[in-house]
């Protein structure tokens, strides 16, 4: 394998962590993008009893930082890397099995109830959501009416294409597109949030009628 070839399939673990180098992308982000992931956290009303699902949990930072905004409640997470999965219930040992909950899946398949949760959160993977629509309802139904999405990316500029050129299935949404398909997929009074850079957030709500 050539050194590009090399770099390549290195670069292909932001989307899904594999193996050796896997791990260490993961390690990697944890650390990386927590001053992203506090930021993004900040901008959402917390509350101690609540029950939390994390998109792509990734390493499981995340997770850890829910369960202590949410002192009396659960944190759930949810990936489609085996190797996040086994990263983050280390990182969460503490809380696994009692408050802390995390599986192998997808956002177009959610392996939960109607109604189950009172917030989602995705920090730097709707890139690779594919049918946002879809996903977003699929959201929108694991949700309780009212319950609040927040979307946390660090790239919102889809001519950037620094990243997308070198990750496979990389798509960078701009703020109006994530806007109107949340609107079209369930959600209402969506608040956005920037900061000078690209960052992104938006916390968006379900809305009050069952879907």
């Amino acid at each position: 394998m050539n050194k590009r070839g090399f770099v390549s399939r290195i670069l292909q673990n932001f989307r899904k962590p594999e193996g050796f180098f896997g791990r260490m992308i993961l390690w990697g982000m944890n650390t990386g993008h927590a001053s992203l992931a506090q930021w993004g956290m900040s901008c959402l009303q917390w509350q101690p009893e609540w029950s939390v699902l994390d998109i792509g949990c990734g390493g499981g930072a995340n997770l850890l930082q829910i369960l202590q905004r949410c002192p009396q409640g659960k944190a759930y997470g949810i990936d489609i890397s085996p190797e996040s999965v086994t990263f983050a219930r280390k990182k969460n040992k503490k809380y696994l099995g009692t408050r802390c909950f995390i599986e192998q899946g997808g956002v177009h398949r959610l392996p939960y109830p109607d109604y189950a949760f009172d917030a989602v959160t995705a920090f730097e993977t709707v890139y690779f959501w594919g049918n946002l629509q879809h996903a977003f309802t699929e959201v929108a139904r694991v949700l309780k009416p009212g319950g609040s999405f927040l979307i946390c990316c660090e790239i919102s500029d889809p001519a950037n294409k620094a990243w997308t050129g070198l990750v496979e299935g990389m798509e960078i949404h701009s703020c109006d597109e994530l806007k109107a398909i949340l609107s079209k997929s369930g959600f209402t009074d969506t608040a956005i949030f920037r900061t000078k850079k690209e960052e992104l957030c938006l916390v968006s709500h379900r809305q009050t009628v069952r879907l």
